[in-house]
C-alpha cells in the first residue's frame, strides 16, 4: 500500500539548536499515528514542516507516493492537510465563524459556515457560537475553534496538537469515536498527546523522539505507559506520593460571589462560595468557558467589581484590590500562573530575565527608579536550573522557548516568589510527562510548605494526583467541594457536564443538594 504521507531524512537546524535531524516517518492511509517527545524534541517543528509553516533545510517529502514541496499552508491544505495547532492561529478581533472561513475557499458564504460549525459543533461534542469574537475566548474554547475548522476541511490527513485538553472524559470517548470513524474512511490522523493512556488507547503506531532525533517506533498497545515514558525520556518517572496531612486556617474565602458579564459573551458567576486552607490544594474541574477565566480574574484582581467583602485574602477583604495590591498582602501575597502563556503569563518579546519583573516588583529588584538587571537575571538563572528549563540563558527572549519550557519558567517565577495562596491555571497543558510530573512535585513541596493552591485544570488525572479536595464549575456555578478520595472520575465527569441533580442543571451553591457537601 502507497503511504499517505512519507518523510525521508528531514532536517532543520536554528542558530541554536538542530529542532530536526535527519527524521524518517511514514503515515499510511487510515493510520492514527502518534508522535510522542518530550517538549523541545522537535515534534512541533516537524508538523509545521508538514503543514508548510517551516521550510526544511534537507530532505523529501511524499504524499501519496508523488514527491511534493509544501512551500504553504495553503498548499497544504489543497493537498488535503489540516492541523491544529497547540499555539492557536486565529485572528483575535474576528469571530468564530469568520476565523473558520479564512481556511476554507475565498467564495464560501459566511452563513453557510455558520451553520457547519453549528452541525459540526454539535455532532462532536464542541460547543462554539459563531457569532462570538475570538478575543472573548477562553484558551479551551479557541483550541475548540481549531478542531472544527479541521474537521470542515474534510481532510486526507489531520494533524492533532494535544486535542482533549478542552473535553470531559465522556467528551473524550466521542471524539475517540470520530477519528477512529475518520481513520475507517481512509483518513490518515497524525496525533500528538502527552496523555500515554489516549496514545495506547487509540493510535496503531507511535513514533518516539528525541533531541530533534527518532529514537523508535512501536505499536503503542504492546507497550505500557511506563516503558513509552522511558522511551521518551530515557529514564522512569518518579513516583508522586502525596502524603495526606491536616489542613490549616483558611487563606482565602470566597463568599457569595455574583458578577454580571464583562462582555457579551463573558459566563456569569452565580453565588460562589468557598474556603481555600493553608497546606492544600483545592482542585477545580471544568469544561473551558464554563466561568473558570471569569473566576480566576475575579480572584487574581484583573477583575475588580466584586465586593470587597466578596474576597477575603488571609482575612483582609481585597474584592476591589487590584493584582498589585494583592500580591503584596501578608507575607507573599497572591501568585498567579495563566493559562495563556504568550501575552499573559510572558511578554513574548522580553527576555526571560525580563519577565521576572512579572513576579518581583519590590526593593530587591527595583530600586530609586531603576531595574537590578543583575538580580533579575540571577532569578532568571536559579529558575532555569531548578526547573530544568531548556533556554540559551536569561537573556533569551520569552517566544524562542518551546511550549512546555516557557510554562515550566512560569511556573518556576512564581514558585519562587513562596507565595501565600497560589492560583495556577492548567499547569501541565501541552507539557510532557517528564516536565509535568516536576511540576506537580513542587506544586506538592509548596502545599507541603503552607501555601493554599486552587488548582484549575481540564486535565482530571492531574486532579486526581494532586489536589486534597476537588470542586466543579460549570455554568458560572461551583459544584461544593468534596474530598478527593470520595471521588470518581465518572461522578466529576457528569458534574462538568453540569449534570448536579435531577433536572439535569447545576444547582446553586444554597441549594438544599448543595448540603450533601459543605463549603468548608
Amino acid at each position: 500500500m502507497v503511504p499517505r504521507l512519507q518523510l525521508v531524512g528531514i532536517t532543520k537546524a536554528y542558530p541554536a539548536v538542530v529542532a530536526n535531524d535527519k527524521v524518517d516517518l511514514t503515515v499510511g492511509p487510515g493510520e492514527i499515528h502518534a508522535v510522542l517527545g518530550e517538549n523541545g524534541a522537535g515534534k512541533s517543528t516537524l508538523m509545521k514542516i508538514i503543514y508548510g509553516a517551516v521550510k526544511p533545510d534537507a530532505g523529501s517529502v511524499l504524499w501519496n507516493g508523488a514527491p511534493v514541496h509544501i512551500a504553504s499552508p495553503t498548499a497544504a491544505r489543497q493537498l488535503g492537510i489540516a492541523m491544529v495547532f497547540q499555539h492557536f492561529s486565529l485572528f483575535d478581533t474576528l469571530t468564530v465563524a469568520e476565523n473558520i472561513a479564512l481556511g476554507l475557499p475565498y467564495d464560501t458564504k459566511l452563513d453557510w459556515v455558520e451553520r457547519q460549525i453549528s452541525e459540526t459543533a454539535a455532532r462532536y461534542g464542541l460547543e462554539l457560537e459563531a457569532q462570538r469574537h475570538v478575543h472573548t475566548l477562553s484558551v479551551g474554547e479557541r483550541q475548540r475553534v481549531e478542531i472544527v475548522r479541521a474537521l470542515l476541511a474534510k481532510p486526507q490527513l489531520l494533524i492533532l496538537d494535544e486535542p482533549t485538553s478542552v473535553l470531559t472524559p465522556q467528551a473524550v470517548e466521542k471524539l475517540f469515536e470520530t477519528l477512529r470513524q475518520l481513520a475507517a474512511e481512509g483518513c490518515s490522523i497524525l496525533y500528538i498527546s502527552h496523555k500515554l493512556d489516549e496514545i495506547r488507547a487509540l493510535c496503531h503506531s507511535c513514533t518516539v523522539m528525541r533531541a530533534g532525533r527518532v529514537t523508535g517506533v512501536c505499536d503503542p498497545h504492546q507497550e505500557s505507559s511506563a516503558s513509552l515514558s522511558r522511551m521518551m525520556i530515557g529514564a522512569d518517572l518518579p513516583t508522586l506520593r502525596p502524603e495526606h496531612h491536616d489542613a490549616g486556617r483558611v487563606l482565602l474565602s470566597v463568599r457569595r460571589l455574583s458578577l454580571a458579564k464583562s462582555h457579551p459573551f463573558a459566563t456569569e458567576l452565580h453565588d460562589i462560595s468557598f474556603d481555600l486552607h493553608a497546606g492544600e490544594i483545592l482542585g477545580v474541574a471544568g469544561v473551558s468557558g464554563n466561568g473558570q477565566q471569569e473566576l480566576l480574574a475575579a480572584l487574581s484582581g484583573e477583575d475588580t467589581r466584586a465586593p470587597d467583602d466578596a474576597i477575603l485574602l488571609d482575612g483582609q477583604p481585597v474584592g476591589s484590590m487590584d493584582a498589585a495590591g494583592r500580591r503584596a498582602v501578608g507575607m507573599g501575597g497572591l501568585g498567579f500562573v495563566p493559562e495563556e502563556r504568550l501575552g499573559r503569563g510572558a511578554v513574548p518579546e522580553m527576555s526571560l530575565a525580563e519577565n521576572v519583573l512579572l513576579s518581583y516588583q519590590d526593593r530587591s529588584t527595583v530600586g530609586m527608579g531603576m531595574i537590578r538587571f543583575g538580580v533579575i537575571g540571577a532569578i532568571a538563572s536559579d529558575i532555569i536550573g531548578r526547573f530544568n528549563v531548556k533556554a540559551g540563558g536569561p537573556d533569551a527572549a520569552a517566544r524562542s522557548l518551546s511550549g512546555g519550557n516557557l510554562q515550566k519558567f512560569i511556573v518556576g517565577r512564581e514558585l519562587s516568589r513562596k507565595p501565600l495562596v497560589l492560583l495556577v491555571a492548567q499547569p501541565t497543558w501541552g507539557v510532557d510527562v517528564g516536565a509535568a510530573a516536576q511540576i506537580r512535585r513542587e506544586l506538592v513541596a509548596l502545599r507541603d510548605a503552607g501555601c493554599g493552591v486552587l488548582l484549575i485544570s481540564e486535565e482530571l488525572d492531574e486532579l486526581f494526583e494532586i489536589a486534597d479536595r476537588l470542586m466543579v464549575i460549570a455554568k458560572g456555578r461551583v459544584r461544593a467541594a468534596i474530598p478527593t478520595s470520595e471521588a470518581t472520575v465518572e461522578r466529576i465527569g457528569l458534574w462538568m457536564s453540569g449534570l448536579w441533580d435531577s433536572d439535569g442543571a447545576p444547582e446553586p451553591a444554597h441549594s438544599a443538594h448543595a448540603k450533601e457537601a459543605p463549603l468548608v
